[in-house]
């Protein structure tokens, strides 16, 4: 099976289900597993890959994500012939779906229905371990100039909101809105996040909001954003990780 993934988290979902040998095309932010994803070619990026090159590639299938691929990318790849699939999980549930649907696709449904029900397992737990705990009012930045959050349409606030977590900023209207550092001082979380990507926050970015907002330097984080915005097989882990940085939020083992 000839595989093209223009996913990073699928690049890695597909390694883990065994069909890393057949992808012959991935995006140059592919980046996990180091040593797999070097020696399979690059096809641009995710919202500007090489159609004719992934043509000219004759994949089976090439796996997509409704949110950083393009749709105009996906129709034209579409009507070249090609088979495409893309999804987009906001939550765990919809990710272990994800999984299944590519397992089959992958002909590896074994290996998927074994991540599928760690995800499954790993989310009840955690749900569950949250139950009459305080809840910890959360803020996660992923972009600066502007500063951008999440709203409650996405995989990080469910993640964030399984272990206890609240959103502050659930009920604005776009998924990743724009925000004033006057935003975050009147919404007052209790934990604030600052992820390393899309946006590689690093300490800097936190004195320099935590200035800005004028809340605690105590309060912020930097969360690793591989684990709170893959969705595939790092969500199991992912998981975990949410619910460390929620625990740590109220005193606490802090996330690893």
């Amino acid at each position: 099976m000839r595989i093209v993934s223009l996913c990073p988290s699928l690049t890695e979902l597909v390694f883990d289900l065994g069909r890393g040998e057949g992808l012959v095309g991935i995006t140059r932010y592919c980046v996990h597993p180091i040593e797999g994803v070097a020696a399979v070619e690059q096809v641009g990026g995710a919202k500007d890959p090489d159609l004719a090159r992934i043509v000219a590639l004759a994949p089976d299938v090439v796996l997509m994500n409704d949110e950083e691929n393009r749709r105009e990318d996906f129709e034209s790849l579409a009507a070249a012939g090609l088979r495409c699939v893309s999804s987009l999980p906001r939550d765990p549930a919809g990710t272990a779906a994800m999984v299944r649907q590519i397992g089959a696709e992958l002909g590896r449904a074994g290996p998927a229905e074994e991540i599928a029900r760690d995800i499954e397992a790993r989310a009840e737990r955690v749900r569950r371990a949250a139950e009459g705990l305080p809840v910890v009012r959360w803020a996660y930045l992923v972009w600066r100039k502007p500063w951008m959050t999440v709203n409650g349409d996405t995989f990080a606030h469910s993640l964030l909101t399984l272990p206890g977590g609240r959103n502050v900023f659930a009920e604005l209207p776009k998924r990743y809105p724009k925000i004033q550092p006057a935003d975050l001082s009147g919404a007052d979380p209790d934990l604030v996040l600052l992820g390393t990507e899309p946006f590689p926050f690093a300490a800097r970015h936190v004195a320099e909001l935590a200035e800005l907002a004028g809340l605690p330097l105590e309060r912020f984080l930097i969360a690793d954003g591989e684990y709170l915005s893959w969705h595939g097989s790092r969500t199991p882990d992912g998981i975990d990780y949410a619910e460390g940085l929620i625990r740590a939020a109220r005193g606490g083992p802090r996330a690893r």
